[in-house]
């Protein structure tokens, strides 16, 4: 099993605010799209019910949502009570990477579980209420994946790194 997160931060490690994303990035959101199709998103409660209905769940994806709720209903979902629940589950998966695509506790409890990271990095400040975790930069090698101007569509640059984890920080 293959485990990945995926995550768009700003200068601050900020990740959202009232439970909403902070800005408009069509690239960005093109980038997740085409990365997380076909595959698994694992999502808490809170940042699933932050997707629009209409987009819920994730299209062309399994979408796993993380709850300690057991009357919790997320149609065309599969639920979860943990993260350790979760990923027990797709422990044989073999095909499709499982991303873990948030909130920031989640993130928080993935760090220690995935080999590689895809982390937006938003050329802005906003006024988040959600971080991202501290990072042990040193556990990761850096490589960029691509990097977009601020233009008429685009609010902020950014660039897209994806972090692989070292082999010396794997347990």
């Amino acid at each position: 099993m293959k485990i990945s997160l995926i995550v768009a931060m700003d200068r601050e490690g900020g990740i959202g605010k009232n439970n909403d994303l902070m800005w408009h990035l069509p690239a960005d959101m093109r980038f997740f799209r085409e990365t997380t199709t076909g595959n698994i998103v694992v999502l808490g409660r809170k940042n699933y019910e932050s997707i629009p209905e209409r987009f819920r769940p994730l299209p062309n994806r399994e979408n796993a949502v993380l709850t300690r709720n057991t009357s919790y209903a997320a149609p065309g979902c599969l639920l979860f009570h943990s993260l350790e629940e979760c990923l027990e589950h797709y422990k044989n998966e073999t095909d499709r990477t499982v991303f873990i695509i948030g909130g920031g506790e989640i993130y928080k409890q993935a760090l220690n579980v995935v080999s590689e990271m895809y982390i937006t990095h938003v050329d802005k400040s906003y006024d988040a209420d959600t971080f991202f975790p501290q990072l042990n930069e040193s556990e990761w090698k850096k490589e960029e994946v691509c990097q977009h101007p601020a233009d008429e569509k685009h609010e902020a640059g950014f660039k897209i790194v994806k972090y692989t984890k070292n082999d010396s920080a794997i347990d």
